[in-house]
C-alpha cells in the first residue's frame, strides 16, 4: 500500500471517529440533567417520536433526527427569555458536533434565531415543534387523554379555533409544512403517528 493510501485512509479513520454518534442514553441524561419539568420531557420526547417516525419513513437516520428532536429544547427550562443562546454550550458539553448544534437552532428561526432551516431534518424539526403541542393539548381534551384515538380531523378543528392551544404558533406550523411540501393533513398524520409509537413514554 503506498503512503499516500495509508495517510488517505488515516484521515478518512480520523474524520469518521470525530463524527458525531447519537447515543439516546446520554441525550436523557443530558435532558434531564438541564430539564427537571415533566411537562418539557415529556414534549422533547413527544417531537423525539415525531422526528424518528418521519426520518424512518423517508430513509433517514432515525437515530440522529430523533436525538436532534430530544434536545432541541435543552435551554428552555433555566431560560425561557433566552431560548437557544445557552443551548450551543449546553449541547457541546454533551459531546453534540456543530453540525447537531446547527440543526437544534434552526428550530427557533424567526422566533429567536436567524438560522434558516436547510436540510430536511431542520424543516421536518420546525415543523414538527409547534405541532406537537397542539396534538398534546388536543389529547388531553379527550376523555381518553391519550393520542392513541386522536384523529386529524379533530385535530385540524383544534388548528382552526386560534383560542385553543393560543400559545402554538400555526404560522410556523404551517410554513413548516410548505418547506417540505406536505399540506397540513400529512404533516398531522406523520406526527401523530409517531407520537402514538412512544405514547406511553410521553404520557399520552
Amino acid at each position: 500500500m503506498s503512503a499516500a493510501l495509508l495517510m488517505r485512509k488515516s484521515a478518512n479513520t480520523t474524520k469518521e471517529e470525530k463524527m458525531f454518534k447519537p447515543d439516546r442514553e446520554r441525550a436523557l441524561a443530558l435532558l434531564h440533567k438541564h430539564n427537571q419539568s415533566q411537562s418539557l420531557r415529556s414534549h422533547a420526547l413527544a417531537v423525539e417520536a415525531a422526528m424518528r417516525h418521519m426520518a424512518r419513513l423517508w430513509g433517514e437516520d432515525e437515530h440522529y433526527w430523533a436525538e436532534v428532536g430530544l434536545l432541541h429544547d435543552i435551554d428552555y427550562e433555566k431560560h425561557p427569555e433566552d431560548h437557544l443562546k445557552f443551548a450551543p454550550e449546553m449541547l457541546r458539553e454533551g459531546g453534540c458536533d456543530e453540525a447537531f448544534i446547527r440543526s437544534v437552532l434552526s428550530h427557533g428561526w424567526t422566533l429567536c434565531t436567524d438560522v434558516e432551516p436547510q436540510e430536511k431534518m431542520e424543516k421536518a424539526l420546525f415543523a414538527a415543534d409547534e405541532l406537537c403541542g397542539l396534538i398534546t393539548a388536543a389529547a388531553y381534551m379527550r376523555p381518553s387523554k391519550s393520542v392513541m384515538d386522536l384523529e386529524v380531523s379533530s385535530l385540524k378543528k383544534k388548528f382552526k379555533d386560534k383560542k385553543f392551544a393560543a400559545g402554538v404558533n400555526r404560522e410556523i406550523i404551517l410554513k413548516g409544512c410548505e418547506m417540505l411540501g406536505l399540506t397540513l393533513d400529512e404533516l398531522a398524520a406523520l406526527t401523530i403517528a409517531g407520537m402514538r409509537e412512544n405514547a406511553a413514554e410521553i404520557g399520552l
